[in-house]
């Protein structure tokens, strides 16, 4: 009987990563460290000629997700903010001419949050949000134990809201500690690490701004719990303080009864849910 692999390809700001998963587990991983300001054709080639070095015949669909809008019904890229050059790629079909089996491709948030559904931390919710920390600020949701995209999956872009002087993602993502205390968010965290009074301060103030945004995920969707992933979770005992407080004055206190955070004990989330995009709906 012929193994069911998949490839799940996670497309970020500064690197793609590719993963094969067999039975809901990445068993063989690539990761290439890219520059989004380079051609679009410069970066499709550089995509498909990783996706050569891990490609085998056993491969039944490839599943993509990206950090924008993006048609899932056409397979196009239609808009992405951190490699622009990408939109209007109808990513899908080129994959398709040059592998030959099905692609589905989605935003990058809704694929981590359908990972964590179909294999990790929330598969025993129903209702929730999984939220990404990174070089954005991106959001899936799930609701009744199915993925709800919206239009070009556009729904979940929590990120986008105006705040204070700019917009939630200033303040919730990496430009927050390059911005406000000129320094990476890695930098900060190491620092921390070492009982740093200044990293500890800003993400304490990381974490206050987080809580802010998680209370309009509230209001608007009322979910089970949240679930956070990527890099910056990682630094979770040095926000999490600051993040409790602010969900703690969120009026309804009985919903909070109701309601948790975990983190997502993955860093293959995305992946695998890029691949549960081919295998299931609702896991």
């Amino acid at each position: 009987m012929r193994e069911e692999i998949y490839l799940g390809i996670d497309i970020g700001a500064s690197s793609f990563k590719f993963g094969l998963v067999s039975h809901g587990i990445v068993v063989k991983e690539l990761n290439l460290v890219i520059d989004a300001k380079l051609p679009s054709e410069v970066l499709l080639f550089q995509l498909i000629n990783e996706i050569k070095k891990i490609w085998h015949t056993d491969i039944r669909g490839i599943g993509v997700g990206a950090p924008g809008i993006v048609d899932t019904n056409k397979g196009l890229i239609v808009d992405l903010q951190n490699i622009p050059s990408w939109s209007g790629l109808p990513l899908a079909d080129l994959l398709i001419r040059d592998f030959g089996v099905p692609v589905a491709l989605n935003n990058d948030a809704h694929c981590f949050a359908l990972g964590e559904h179909c294999f990790g931390g929330a598969s025993d919710w129903q209702n929730f949000v999984g939220i990404t920390l990174g070089t954005g600020l991106g959001m899936g949701i799930v609701i009744n134990g199915q993925l709800y995209k919206g239009a070009l999956s556009g729904a979940g872009e929590l990120g986008m809201l105006p705040y204070k002087q700019g917009i939630i993602e200033d303040y919730t993502a990496s430009a927050f500690f390059t911005k406000q205390y000129n320094e990476t968010a890695h930098g900060l965290y190491s620092r921390a690490q070492l009982g740093d009074s200044e990293a500890l301060s800003a993400f304490e103030s990381y974490g206050k701004h987080l809580g802010e945004a998680v209370k309009i995920g509230l209001s608007i969707l009322a979910p089970e719990g949240v679930i956070f992933g990527g890099s910056i979770a990682q630094a979770w005992p040095y926000f999490s303080d600051g993040l409790m407080a602010s969900i703690s004055t969120f009026p309804y206190t009985k919903q909070l009864e109701h309601f948790s955070i975990r983190q997502s004990a993955s860093m293959d989330s995305a992946i695998l849910g890029a691949v549960a995009l081919l295998i299931s709906k609702d896991c």
